[in-house]
Order: structure tokens, then C-alpha cells, then sequence
């Protein structure tokens, strides 16, 4: 690195018991620029003294903040929700600068993480449960929904905002507090949106954030004051998580990887279809779970489809992020965008057909910049990698079948099972696919399914881990514990 750049590289910190707190382990993980393709900040990486530090001062912040009235809650998260909004732009900015993403992609994941907290504004209804009156003669019967304790998050690079708030925002609104593990790649948003946490006047320690690597998983994992952990990573991860966190007694929900496929019918409109294909593969340069890795053509409308998507492909609007009018912007890492690369190759060497090649593509003025154009592979087979496992980058495949049914077969084959969407004219055939799909979460005629913020998030099969879904209704039961009251009241004799 040279000096200019030393000079230019931020600083970051923990932010423990509602303080900004200086790293001790010695240890630090490099954050990059993605457009820029140099280093732009450095992160502390927590020991497992710096993770405990984090968890007493949760716990030691729980008792008061557990017993405060859910109204008193709502009332902090009206105040959270307009700091957020009036900090959209420094939020956006931060998520760009270590993401990649278009400044404006960047401001929609703002507005999608200040939805979460609109909702957790609601919490006194939501936490409203059900009373029977003379249950049998003389009792009552009734329940309620008590906070587990500290809970922890652990977020990928990919959404640096609103993933981190589908968790310590339900979790702080339900009465629980929180220790937050955002990804060592994206981790600027974390502080910020602690410390105008801190501003909206909730108490010192509900609220805590931990930088770091494995080493702080793994300390949040065995700590014995953690009670709940979630988790959004690829399914390698979000699985080991899942299975160490759950032997150890504690409740989990982990999110893993997705492969979502977007079936396209021959009476579909196509210019709908094709403009659905471009944004949810390219957008973000595909680095969403809710992104579109494979198209499926049915019957005859294949060879169309592959005419209309080639030149859309080849002309994406690729930029450094801040620039306007762009279709994406860089990959996270060069290490990522290598990954990438690795399964353009293999899909070559399977003789899936590349149509586009996005390989060697670079930006003018962003030379060093991590990265690729959008790439489209036609005639792929379900053998092949580039169909099996998540690419996380802007590469589409198209895979050809006969009909529906051979179509709904190939989505519920694949072990995962995030979302997957199909655009079509037919009514019978849209009932026929939401019925038999085997994913969490299914879109007609639109593409990347994403729940609202009132309702949940979350897949089938080796795409979750765990019962609950994330952030609606789904969070409220998995960050609070329900219990059962009956009551009886003898005549006082009196």
C-alpha cells in the first residue's frame, strides 16, 4: 500500500456497551474499496475476550430493558426510523464504498432496513397474545411471550444494513438485547447504525457490535450467556452454525444458500420475462440471494429467449457505483470475483454454451476494480456445477425442458430452495406451480420474491436451517419464548 492510500484508510472499531471501542487482539482484516480495488479501511478482529466483553454488557443490560413496556419500545423505534431516514445517504454511501453496489441499489437497501423498523413500531400489537375466559369453571386460562435473553447475528457482505436489522431490530423490539458479527468485508454500516441506535435513546447495552472473523463466530457460538443466534450465510456455513449453536442448547435460524430459478412459459409476456432476467441476475452484479442464476425455457419460447437476453447482456451498464444510470457495479473481492471466474471456466469445460462472456471486462478509470461483465451460458445440464451451486455473481444459465411439470421437477430436484418465480399468462398453470414448488418463497409474473417487511423471509430445504423464517411475524416467535398461564382464584371467605 502506498502512503497516499495509508493516509486515506479508515479506522473501525467494536462498538460495546453503546462505545466505540479500539481492537486489542492485535488482529485486523482488511476492507476494500470494490471500484477502486484498493484497501479502504481496516477492521479490528474481535478475541474471544473482546466477544465476552460484548455479551456481559447485553446481559448486564437485559434485566431493565426486558421489563420495559413494549409501548416504551415502539416509541425508540419511531425515533431509530427517523435517524435512519435522515442518515439514508451517509448509510447508502458507507454500504457502496465496501459493497460495490450502485449508490442507488445501496439507498433501497436503506429504505428496506428503515421498513423492518416501521414494523418492529408495531411491537405492543404484535406481542398481543390470547386469553380464555373460564377455560373450565373458575379458571382462566391466557399466555404471553417473554424475550430469551441476549441474542447474536451474524450477517453476510451482501446486505450490510437490512440484514443485520431483520435480526437486533426485532430482537431489541421484542426485549431482548444483542451482539452483532456483521461480515469482515462490509462492516462500516455496523457502527453507524449502533451509534444512531444509541441516539434514538436506547439504553447503553442493548446494542453491540463485534468485528471479526471465525474466531468471534465461534466465541458466540459457545458463550453461555447467548441464547438465540441467527445467521445469513451460504449453507456451509449457516449448516455448521446451526449444528454447533444447537447442540449447545441454543434456539437457531440460519438462512444458507440459494440457486432460484425463474421459469419463463410460452404464453409468457417476454419482454416482461427478459426485463425480469436482466435486473434479478445483474443487478448488484448478482450478488443478492435473491438473485436469478438459472432461467427455465419451456418449449418453444427457448431459442426467443436466448435471442432478446444476448444483446441486453452484452450491454449492461457497468460502473464504479456512484456514477448514475448504471445496470451494476464491481464484485466485493478480488478473491470473490476469481471465484466467479472459476465456474465461467468450469461451465465452459462442462460444454454448457457461453453466449456472453463477461470475462475480462474492465471500467474505465476503475482499472484495479474487482470487476466482471455479465455473462449468459445456454444449453446447461443439471450435472453441471455451474447449475448445482451458488455462483453469487452475474452469470445466467438457461436450462431448456418440455413443460411445467418437467420444470417444477427440476426446481424441486436442486437441494435448495430459496424462492423461484414463473411468468406465465395462465392462471391454472400459476396455481399449478404455487402449489407444488418446493421453495419458501414463490413470484408470478415478477422476479426475486422478497416478503414485505409484516410478513417472512426465508427458504426450504438446505436453504434454511431451523424453524423460523426472518424478520414479520416468524422473528416475534423466534426471539421470544411463549408461556402458558392457567390461573384459578379460591372465594375469599372474607
Amino acid at each position: 500500500m502506498n502512503e497516499a492510500h495509508r493516509d486515506a484508510v479508515r479506522e473501525l472499531s467494536h462498538f460495546i456497551d453503546s462505545r466505540r471501542v479500539a481492537g486489542t487482539s492485535g488482529r485486523f482484516g482488511d476492507v476494500f474499496n470494490p471500484a477502486q480495488g484498493r484497501i479502504a479501511a481496516r477492521a479490528p478482529f474481535a478475541s474471544a475476550s473482546e466477544v465476552d466483553a460484548a455479551v456481559a454488557a447485553a446481559k448486564a443490560a437485559f434485566p431493565d430493558w426486558s421489563e420495559t413496556a413494549p409501548l416504551t419500545r415502539a416509541r425508540l423505534m419511531f425515533k431509530y426510523k427517523e435517524l435512519l431516514e435522515a442518515h439514508l445517504d451517509e448509510l447508502a454511501t458507507l454500504i457502496t464504498s465496501d459493497n460495490g453496489k450502485l449508490l442507488a441499489d445501496a439507498k433501497g437497501e436503506v429504505v428496506r432496513g428503515i421498513e423492518i423498523v416501521e414494523f418492529a413500531c408495531g411491537i405492543p400489537n404484535l406481542l398481543k397474545t390470547d386469553f380464555t375466559d373460564q377455560s373450565v369453571v373458575g379458571m382462566d386460562s391466557w399466555n404471553l411471550r417473554q424475550p430469551v435473553g441476549v441474542a447474536a447475528g451474524i450477517t453476510p457482505f451482501n446486505f450490510p444494513m437490512v440484514v443485520p436489522c431483520w435480526m437486533f431490530v426485532m430482537a431489541a423490539a421484542c426485549g431482548n438485547t444483542f451482539v452483532l458479527k456483521p461480515s469482515e468485508r462490509t462492516p462500516s454500516a455496523s457502527i453507524r447504525l449502533a451509534e444512531l441506535f444509541l441516539q434514538a435513546g436506547f439504553p447503553k447495552g442493548v446494542f453491540n457490535v463485534v468485528q471479526g472473523d471465525k474466531i468471534a463466530v465461534d466465541a458466540l457460538i459457545e458463550h453461555a450467556d447467548v441464547a438465540a443466534i441467527s445467521v445469513v450465510g451460504s449453507t456451509p456455513v449457516a449448516e455448521y452454525i446451526y449444528r454447533e449453536s444447537a447442540r449447545r442448547g441454543k434456539r437457531v435460524q440460519a438462512l444458507g444458500s440459494a440457486k432460484n430459478h425463474l421459469v419463463v412459459m410460452p404464453d409468457a409476456n417476454l419482454d416482461q420475462a427478459v426485463d425480469a432476467l436482466v435486473t434479478s441476475s445483474y443487478g448488484s452484479a448478482g450478488q443478492r440471494c435473491m438473485a436469478t442464476s438459472v432461467a427455465v425455457a419451456v418449449g418453444r419460447i427457448a431459442d426467443e429467449l436466448i435471442e432478446r437476453l444476448t444483446p441486453r447482456v452484452r450491454s449492461l451498464r457497468i460502473g464504479g457505483g456512484m456514477e448514475p444510470d448504471m445496470d451494476m457495479g464491481p464484485l466485493v473481492t478480488a478473491a470473490h470475483r476469481s471465484k466467479v471466474l472459476g465456474y465461467i471456466e468450469a461451465g465452459v469445460a462442462a460444454g454448457a454454451r457461453l453466449v456472453v462472456d463477461g470475462r475480462g471486462h474492465t471500467v474505465p478509470g476503475h482499472e484495479a476494480g474487482f470487476f466482471l461483465g455479465g455473462s449468459l451460458f445456454d444449453q446447461v445440464k443439471p450435472d453441471m456445477s455451474i447449475y448445482r451451486e451458488e455462483i453469487f455473481g452475474p452469470v445466467l444459465s438457461v436450462v431448456r425442458v418440455p413443460d411445467l411439470a418437467s420444470a417444477i421437477a427440476l426446481v424441486n430436484a436442486h437441494e435448495l430452495g430459496n424462492c423461484s418465480s414463473l411468468f406465465t399468462s395462465d392462471g391454472a398453470a400459476a396455481r399449478a406451480f404455487t402449489r407444488q414448488i418446493q421453495v419458501g418463497m414463490v413470484g408470478i409474473n415478477l422476479p426475486s420474491p422478497v416478503p414485505a417487511a409484516w410478513h417472512s423471509f426465508g427458504g426450504w430445504k438446505r436453504s434454511l436451517f431451523g424453524d423460523q423464517h426472518a424478520y414479520g411475524q416468524e422473528s416475534v416467535r423466534f426471539y421470544t419464548r411463549y408461556k402458558s398461564v392457567m390461573q384459578r382464584w379460591p372465594d375469599n371467605p372474607a
